[in-house]
């Protein structure tokens, strides 16, 4: 039946160095109060919020390897947050740490009216991001992505 999609039901990461990313996951998951029902040699999954994370361990000839988001595939993943003051805390949660690279901290973007969000690369280089749009975001009437230049492909 149209219109019966409810929401993303998990994402699933591949990471290149598997003992790295999940030493940096495992804290972003307690921090995001995910109930953790698997953490193996092989995966490790947090559900809550209406979605999971999970992390997998990657095939053997892609052990090492770095995220590249230019490749097909995945660009990136953002996880909605209930508010702007959310964001902001997962931000202070993450700026002091040297596993990671914050590309950009709190700040409005033009994709929504409202937009507000933090990106940042994880220790595999997989861009995650994190964000608030108030109200009805795009779904209210009129509402069209920030402009014709708001995208520049990157």
């Amino acid at each position: 039946m149209a219109g019966d999609l409810n929401g993303v039901a998990h994402v699933i990461l591949t990471a290149g160095d598997f003992a790295r990313s999940t030493a940096f996951w495992r804290d972003v998951i307690a921090y995001l109060g995910l109930k953790k029902v698997l953490d193996s040699d092989h995966m490790l999954y947090g559900v809550g919020g209406r979605t999971a994370i999970g992390i997998r361990t990657p095939s053997p000839e892609n052990a090492g390897k770095r995220f590249d988001q230019g490749a097909p595939g995945l660009h990136h993943a953002c996880f909605r947050m209930r508010d702007r003051a959310a964001v902001d805390a997962i931000h202070d949660f993450l700026k002091g740490r040297t596993d990671i690279h914050i590309v950009h901290g709190p700040q409005e973007e033009p994709w929504a009216p409202g937009y507000y969000s933090i990106l940042f690369e994880d220790p595999d280089g997989i861009r995650i991001e994190f964000n608030h749009v108030p109200g009805a975001g795009l779904l209210a009437d009129g509402e069209e992505i920030g402009g014709a230049d708001a995208f520049d492909g990157s």
